[in-house]
């Protein structure tokens, strides 16, 4: 037996029902920053110290968050093809 759903939502009502965090203000203050960053120049700006509060400890390396997103990938489609 399949049952389809089609639910028609905006993204802020899915959140809501899921009980989920509003994170809009959170993502525009981001966005400023790395924005008035950019415009004062690319030299010395370093998008992950703008990150690092908000990533656990095992992601502040982009090694380790590449890792991170094969594992995930590898799990989910089944065994790694080498």
């Amino acid at each position: 037996m399949k049952i389809n759903f089609d639910i028609d939502a905006t993204p802020q009502e899915l959140r809501t029902f899921f009980g989920l965090p509003d994170v809009e203000t959170l993502q525009k203050e981001m966005m400023d920053q790395i924005r008035k960053k950019m415009l004062e120049g690319v030299e010395g700006f370093d998008i992950l110290s703008i990150m690092k509060p908000m990533l656990p400890e095992h992601l502040l390396s982009v090694s380790s968050l590449q890792k991170s997103f094969w594992d995930a990938f590898t799990k989910t489609s089944g065994e790694a093809k080498e």
